[in-house]
C-alpha cells in the first residue's frame, strides 16, 4: 500500500491493512487519510508534525493518528542508516458501522476519542510491542484479533496527546501541498532567519492572506510554530550533545539572543534549558 499525499488507497474488501515501512527515512510528505493509524517505531528517530504540533519520535514509540489528521515525519537520517515503522490502518466502521458501538467494545471509546488529536502511548508499551511483533507472520483473521488486543491495551494505557488543535475541515490536495511546502521549509530551515515575506512566497500567497490561512488551520501563527520547531531541535541537541553549551545550542537553533532562547524554552517546556539538561 503506497501512501500518497492526503490520500491512502486501500485494497478492495480489506478492513485492516498491515504495513511495514523500511527506508533510510520515513515518508516525508504532509498527508492525511481516512484510516486510523497505529504505528510502532521499530528503528530510527526524528521529528513529526501532527496537526498544529511538532513532536519527537524514537525507537520503541507507539503512536496513534486519527482519521483525516494531517501529519508528516522527518527522520534524523544522520543518526541511522535505516528507519523502520510497522503500522495498522483501519476505518472505524471497517468491521461494521456499529461494531465499536457495541457494549463489548465500550473500552475502546477513549482510544477513538484520543486518536482525534493523535496520541502517544506512555505505558503498556512492552505488551503492545509484543502484539505488533506477531503481525508480520499472521493471517488476516489473526491480525484483526491482534488489532483488538492492541486497542484494548492502548485504551487502558497512559497516553499523551500529539496535538492541541485540529482543523475540522478536510484538506484538499492543493491545501495539502501548500501546507506541506510550508512545514517542510520550516523544518529544513529552522536555524536560519525566516521572514514572513519568504514563507508567504513558499505558499504562493501575500503576507496577510498567508497569516490568516495558517492561523485558521493550526490555531497559531507561523512564527509560534517555527519557535516550537526550534525548541524541539534544541531539546535534541541538549539530549545528544552534553558538552555543547546552551549558548551554542541557542545559536544553532536559530535564536538571535540567549535571553530570548531561555524565555521561549521555559514557555514551552516549563523549565529553563539548563534545568532541562540537569533533569536528563
Amino acid at each position: 500500500m503506497k501512501v500518497l499525499p492526503f490520500k491512502i488507497p486501500k485494497p478492495k474488501n480489506e478492513a485492516l491493512i498491515y504495513q511495514e515501512d523500511r527506508d533510510r527515512i520515513l515518508y516525508g510528505q504532509l498527508h492525511q487519510h481516512q484510516e486510523i493509524q497505529i504505528s510502532l517505531i521499530v528503528k530510527g528517530s526524528g521529528s513529526f508534525v501532527v496537526a498544529d504540533t511538532i513532536n519527537e519520535y524514537q525507537e520503541g514509540d507507539i503512536l496513534a493518528i486519527g482519521e483525516y489528521l494531517p501529519h508528516v515525519f522527518k527522520s534524523d537520517s544522520h543518526k541511522s542508516d535505516e528507519s523502520i515503522m510497522c503500522s495498522l490502518f483501519f476505518k472505524k466502521d471497517a468491521f461494521g458501522r456499529h461494531f465499536f458501538e457495541l457494549t463489548d467494545m465500550a473500552e475502546t471509546k477513549e482510544f477513538f476519542k484520543g486518536s482525534e488529536y493523535g496520541l502517544k502511548v506512555l505505558s503498556k508499551k512492552q505488551k503492545i510491542t509484543k502484539q505488533f511483533n506477531k503481525l508480520s507472520h499472521q493471517n488476516k483473521l489473526e491480525r484483526v484479533a491482534t488489532l483488538l488486543k492492541i486497542l484494548n491495551l492502548i485504551s487502558i494505557a497512559e497516553t499523551t496527546p500529539l496535538s492541541s488543535f485540529v482543523y475540522k475541515k478536510r484538506f484538499t490536495d492543493d491545501e495539502g501541498k501548500r501546507m506541506n511546502d510550508v512545514f517542510e521549509y520550516a523544518m529544513e530551515k529552522f536555524y536560519e532567519p525566516i521572514t514572513l515575506e519568504e514563507i508567504a512566497d513558499k505558499a504562493h500567497m501575500n503576507k496577510n492572506s498567508f497569516c490568516r490561512y495558517f492561523k485558521k488551520r493550526t490555531n497559531k501563527t507561523f512564527f509560534q510554530f517555527l519557535i516550537e520547531i526550534r525548541i524541539e531541535n534544541a531539546c535534541k541537541l541538549i539530549n545528544s550533545n552534553p558538552d555543547l553549551s546552551i549558548s551554542m545550542i541557542s545559536e544553532q537553533c536559530g535564536f538571535r539572543t540567549i535571553a530570548n532562547f531561555n524565555r521561549k524554552f521555559k514557555e514551552i517546556k516549563g523549565v529553563t534549558p539548563t534545568d532541562y539538561r540537569r533533569q536528563r
